[in-house]
């Protein structure tokens, strides 16, 4: 890994102080999704204050790429740590972070103190089509870039198909289509086809059952606002959840949408189809990363404290790849069996996409007459337009999506 440049070097507190300061503007103005981000802190880190060269910056985006978890904060923590070490790659990813962190939990609390009001059910008439949209056009462009050989279809029809019609963890199938990108596309090629299939169906397919547990029969009460009263008993369930999301993250923050409804809708219980597309909305409205939205699950199930877990969990493998893992980060990138298995996965990512949103589909436009239906899906086809022909922010869309929901309901009064 690059080391930070030398051209410049006040003490080490002063380029803490001038990281967290820059990270905390960018985390705050960051809307705009990834993209944004990573163009924010290239104009920031390279172009305005000379941290790192364009090469060491297009070095690290590589490597963020790469890894499980959102590439953005990544990106943060990989400049933090170029300008400051360890504790700058800390201090940036935390302030960068932070802010979205605060707007989340307060939408939060908003949204289930306030869930019952005809205006927070007409906002999210608007905006579950919206965000359904989002989910789809990324499963779209990310099956066009990812989706060219016979293979990698294949893949994504069998997640899509075992998603919809089993119980099998979403994160073990990730697993199986992982080793089996690096059957076909690793150094050695595709060998022993038949017996290689059976082996995978003999050992592989059985051993997800560790990964399932008794479906529970309710969905889980609203926490406190604090969540004193549960966060002994989630603390560790929300951990381990998260750190095993935030390990899983491959091709994009809205990965998480299947891991997440697999397990906190369909296994836990924890949230309704209605209260995950609204959190996926809400993950939406802030300007950090849609991955956040683990802490709209974690202030369901435990408060405050239980979505502080939550954002803790789910960052952490973050942190430990850029400040632990980045001296091996791009000796690891050119492997081929390293890329192999992601060829895999990214297939796999697309057909538990599209699983997934077919049920958060029929939550967002299955509404409760044919009038609101109609809108539902007139608001979801001009989202997928505007997504895919004028590539138009979804930070710009979701907001416009909540002032239809509110005329439709100021029109049906």
């Amino acid at each position: 890994m690059a080391q930070p440049r030398q051209e410049s070097n006040p003490s080490l507190p002063k380029r803490l102080v001038e990281v967290a300061q820059i990270f905390l503007k960018l985390g705050t103005i960051g809307f705009g999704g990834p993209q944004a981000h990573i163009a924010m802190i290239n104009d920031e880190a390279v172009i305005r204050r000379n941290w790192l060269t364009q090469e060491q910056f297009t070095e690290g985006l590589a490597v963020c790429e790469m890894l499980p978890g959102p590439a953005s904060t990544q990106m943060g923590i990989y400049a933090g740590y170029l300008r400051a070490g360890q504790w700058g790659a800390l201090v940036a990813g935390l302030c960068f972070i932070s802010p979205a962190f605060l707007i989340v939990v307060a939408l939060s609390w908003g949204y289930f103190r306030f869930q019952g009001l005809p205006q927070i059910e007409a906002l999210f008439l608007g905006i579950s089509p919206v965000v359904t949209a989002i989910i789809l056009g990324f499963c779209w462009k990310l099956g066009k870039k990812t989706i060219k050989h016979w293979s990698s279809a294949l893949i994504a029809i069998a997640v899509f198909l075992v998603t919809l019609l089993s119980q099998l963890s979403v994160l073990g199938q990730f697993l199986i289509a992982g080793l089996i990108g690096m059957y076909f596309s690793g150094p050695r090629g595709p060998q022993n086809r038949q017996s290689t299939s059976r082996q995978v169906n003999s050992y592989l397919l059985p051993g997800l059952a560790i990964l399932l547990g008794n479906i529970p029969t309710e969905t889980l009460a609203l926490s406190s606002f604090w969540g004193w009263e549960r966060i002994r008993e989630f603390f560790l369930p929300l951990t381990l959840f998260f750190l095993k999301v935030g390990s899983f993250i491959f091709g994009g923050g809205l990965v998480i949408i299947p891991l997440l409804e697999f397990e906190v809708v369909n296994k836990l219980q924890w949230l309704t189809h209605t209260e995950f597309i609204n959190g996926v909305a809400i993950g939406q409205l802030s300007p950090g990363p849609v991955v956040l939205t683990a802490a709209f699950v974690g202030y369901k199930v435990a408060g405050v404290l239980g979505a502080l877990v939550s954002a803790v969990g789910i960052f952490t493998p973050s942190f430990i790849f850029i400040m632990v893992a980045s001296p091996l980060l791009l000796r690891v990138r050119q492997n081929p069996w390293i890329q192999a298995f992601l060829r895999g996965v990214t297939p796999a990512v697309v057909g538990a996409i599209a699983a997934a949103a077919l049920p958060l589909a029929q939550t967002a436009l299955v509404q409760e007459n044919i009038l609101r239906s109609a809108v539902a899906v007139l608001i979801l086809i001009l989202a997928l337009i505007a997504l895919l022909r004028y590539k138009t922010p979804t930070w710009q869309l979701v907001p416009a999506g909540a002032l239809i929901g509110l005329c439709m309901e100021s029109f049906g009064k």
